[in-house]
Parts: structure tokens; sequence; C-alpha cells
């Protein structure tokens, strides 16, 4: 199945749509979904669009709608956050990247506000946006989207914003509405099978502009695969407001839970559970090399972890670099250039439970009795 016209998405005249019945129900999702970003703490929104494609291409299409609207611009201003997806993007759209690295506050790392403003004001009408992030891996925290909305509208410059897995925390959204309230924000971008469980393929671009949600789904070409709004729109209808809800307040225990449990964990081998009060989904947990044996690389743990069913938790060893296009990011992983101790990552995600968390915490600490020289 497919949906939209040989044109455009949004193409509704039955004259030329070649598939009516798919656009309806396109139609119906994207007001479901719009309830949903409202009710999740968002509700300034003004309309969303469903993509057929990941959060990646989402923002490469959110980009060359911005292109469109300001071509003489090609710089984007980007608090740095080690996501593969976030140094493509605005490269593949033809922009040049500037890279923000953050500011260390106690175990977090946080927007350097004052850089970006730097920036702008150096670069003036050649930045085309800047594109921060919400939902991101311990021990990096949501950027502080309000100051830099207050940035962009006092400086003219669009504001794009990556809330990948977002929807899930009220923190992310509450931070989204409060800097459109507060400043500008153009889009936020996010991923359909991070927050609703369906397979991967499809994305959402919401807005505070019901015409810059219009003309964004304009840039995307022709028609496409109906399958991620079918997935989306069998899930909340078989989910219902009520049930979603209760997937997100489920949510905030298993995180509460995750939290106790590795600190508990950390207490027998000489660890800590990082402290990032600000970011509300993933915790971090120190690995100290001198607590290991010398012969075995940390990452051996995460991949014991995977053989063991364990899957999302990420070892960063705070080492090493990665070339991406024409940007090189020094300790690839880490978010920064400077952070001090290794760590493993884990995410209290959507639809994880307390149970998941047991299984989880009972296994990590299996491998660390055997690796641990603690």
């Amino acid at each position: 199945m497919v949906w939209g016209g040989a044109e455009t998405l949004q193409l509704t005249n039955p004259r030329y749509n070649q598939a009516a019945g798919s656009a309806l129900m396109c139609r119906i999702t994207e007001g479901l979904v719009l309830d949903v970003l409202k009710s999740s703490g968002c509700n300034n929104t003004k309309s969303c669009v469903v993509l057929p494609v990941a959060t990646g291409m989402a923002l490469l299409t959110s980009l060359l709608y911005l292109r469109q609207c300001n071509p003489q611009a090609s710089i984007v201003i980007w608090p740095r956050i080690d996501q593969g997806t976030c140094v493509k993007a605005p490269q593949t759209a033809g922009c040049e990247l500037l890279v923000v690295e953050p500011v260390l506050e106690g175990d977090s790392l946080v927007t350097n506000v004052g850089r970006v403003e730097e920036l702008i004001r150096h670069h003036g009408d050649k930045v085309l946006c800047v594109l921060t992030t919400t939902s991101c891996f311990a021990p990096r925290t949501p950027d502080k989207l309000v100051h830099i909305a207050e940035l962009c509208k006092s400086n003219n410059v669009a504001h794009l914003v990556n809330n990948a897995y977002g929807i899930q925390c009220s923190r992310c959204m509450g931070l989204i509405n409060t800097a459109s309230l507060n400043g500008r924000v153009d889009l936020y971008v996010q991923s359909l099978d991070k927050n609703f469980l369906v397979p991967v393929g499809g994305s959402i671009v919401a807005g505070f502009s019901k015409e810059i949600i219009s003309a964004v789904s304009r840039t995307y070409p022709g028609r496409g695969s109906s399958s991620p709004v079918l997935d989306l729109f069998i899930t909340l209808l078989s989910m219902g407001r009520e049930g979603f809800f209760q997937l997100v307040s489920q949510r905030k225990e298993v995180y509460k839970k995750l939290k106790i449990k590795l600190q508990d964990l950390a207490n027998v081998y000489k660890e800590r559970v990082l402290e990032t009060p600000n970011n509300q989904i993933s915790l971090g947990f120190t690995l100290t090399p001198s607590n290991y044996k010398e012969d075995m690389k940390l990452t051996e743990i995460g991949s014991k972890l995977f053989t063991r069913n364990v899957t999302g938790a990420r070892v960063v060893t705070c080492s090493g670099s990665k070339t991406v296009g024409k940007v090189t990011l020094e300790k690839w992983g880490s978010h920064s250039n400077e952070y001090p101790t290794p760590y493993i990552t884990f995410a209290a995600a959507m639809g994880m439970t307390e149970n998941d968390v047991e299984v989880l915490v009972e296994k990590f600490g299996q491998i660390l009795a055997k690796v641990s020289v603690v």
C-alpha cells in the first residue's frame, strides 16, 4: 500500500490522489498522533506529519525544507551528541556542521549555551539553524532548549529539535513546549519505533505552525509506503489513550527501579551510577579499568550482555575517534573530548517491565562477578 499522490504525501484531492484510502488513514492517524503529542506535555503543538522514513531521513527532510526557506544559509550549529545520524543528516543536506562541545557539570554533560551564542553572532546570516537534542544517552543530558530557543528568536535563526525517543518522557516534551512558548522552535522530530513499539521505518515531524508542517510534507517527493502509518494506526487503536499512557507511567517506574538496582550493584563492585538527574531515560554505570582483569577489554562486557540477550547496553571507553563525512569526533561515544571515566549505559525504554530490570541486573551482575578483580 502507498499513500500520497505523485507530488506530495498530503495530496488529498480525489481527482489526483492515487491512494485515497491510504491518505484518509494517514490523516486520521496524524490526528491521533497530534493528540498524543499534546497530551504528553507539548500542548502548544499545532500540527504534525507522519513520514515513511526513519528519524535520520526525517531530520534530513526538515533540513532541506529549512534550506528552501533560506538558501543563502548553510551552517548548522550542533551541540554534540554522539549518534551517527545527527552527524550525517546536516552534511547530506549540503550543510557545514559546527560542533559545540558540552560542558561537564558534575557527572552530566550539558549544553554550552555561550558557545552557541558566540557562533550564531560570528556567522550571522550564514547560520541555517541550531540542531538540538532532547532524548540522549547518559551522561549527556537534554539540551538547554529554552535558552537556545530564546537565542534563535532574538537572532532570527531556525531551531530544529531531535526528539527521537522523547515522546515517552514528559520532561523532554515539556522542554520543547516551554521553548516554543518562550523562544523559537520550528520543528521537532521523533521516531515511531522508539515511542510506539512499532517496526523501524517511520517518523513524526511536528511543529507549531500548520503552514510549516504542510510545507515540510510538500518537501517529501512523491508517494511513500503506508506500512509505517498502518502499523501506527493499528497500534494506537489497540492501545487507546489509556493503554499508551499506562506504558509511559510504567516506564517512569522502571527508570526508578533500574537506578536503585544499579546503585546496589555498583556498591558491590566499587563503581558508581552517574548522577545525571536531567536525563530521565538513560543511566550510566562507571567501569573503572583497574577494577577488571588486565587481559580483558571493557567492551567485552557489552558483548557478554548481548550474547545473554541483553540489547541496547553500550560500553563507552572514552578512547579513539570517528570520522563521519568531514567531521571527526574524539572519544566517540562519550559525547565529549574530555569525559573522565569509561562507563556503560542502560536505558529505561518504552515497553520495558520491572521484571526486565530484574533479569538485566542479574545477568549484568553475573558478568561483573567473572571479570572483576574487586
